[in-house]
């Protein structure tokens, strides 16, 4: 699960002004999270993470980063 929401209220921010911060339209990120968009690419996620002054791994819950790190 993507925590994009969390480190996003974090931050304090909108997702308006994430988007301006990222240029991740607001559209993609109301879609990630909301989890209608579950695996989006390392080119929506390093802006985003970048903008909020993370690393990608950062927006990933741990028990998903073991889980990928098994398969």
């Amino acid at each position: 699960m993507i925590l994009l929401k969390e480190k996003r209220e974090e931050r304090k921010l909108s997702q308006y002004q994430l988007a301006a911060l990222s240029g991740v339209p607001q559209q993609t990120i109301s879609a990630i999270e909301s989890h209608k968009r579950v695996n989006p690419g390392v080119e929506t996620l390093y802006p985003l993470a970048r903008a909020l002054n993370c690393l990608v791994d950062d927006l990933y819950k741990d028990d998903d980063l073991q889980q990928q790190s098994a398969g």
